[in-house]
């Protein structure tokens, strides 16, 4: 048994970003904090989702997505996507780049991917998305996961 998971897996440091995905009609995004860079060449970035959340059927059936980077000034921002709801976009400027899935026009930057592939990872997916098109968009520091404390309920989900 690892006594306090919580607060020692918060210790492993990474940000906290809304994912924006779109299967052409329907469009929908997300908080992920499971997010990192796992290839240069190709450009590659891995997210975790659960396979139970309204996102990631868009995220199958579209195959493409943006990671939006949160800034430190943005946990109004993180809170909102981080909730469980298909309404979360109306009230925040969207735009499009090549693959044709939501950016977030505040965020710090985004990412425009393709999945590529799909791997199981305990209790969620994980997507290995393809990196078509990025940009900064807005000066800022990102937004760290250790600084949303208990944001996502997840200190009641370690064993």
């Amino acid at each position: 048994m690892i006594e306090n998971p919580e607060a020692l897996f918060k210790q492993i440091s990474h940000g906290v970003y809304v994912v924006g995905v779109t299967d052409g009609e329907r469009q929908n995004a997300f908080t992920a904090a499971w997010v990192m860079q796992v290839s240069f060449n190709p450009l590659l970035l891995a997210i975790s989702i659960s396979p139970e959340h309204y996102s990631y059927q868009l995220l199958q059936t579209g195959g493409v997505c943006t990671v939006n980077v949160l800034g430190q000034d943005q946990y109004a921002v993180a809170e909102h996507f981080g909730r469980s709801a298909n309404d979360k976009m109306p009230g925040f400027q969207w735009q499009k780049d090549k693959t044709g899935a939501p950016i977030l026009s505040e965020s710090l930057a985004y990412f425009d991917c393709e999945v590529s592939h799909y791997t199981d990872a305990g209790d969620h997916k994980i997507a290995i998305c393809k990196v078509m098109a990025a940009a900064k968009l807005n000066e800022g520091r990102p937004l760290l996961y250790s600084q949303t404390g208990n944001m996502d309920g997840s200190n009641e989900l370690y064993e």
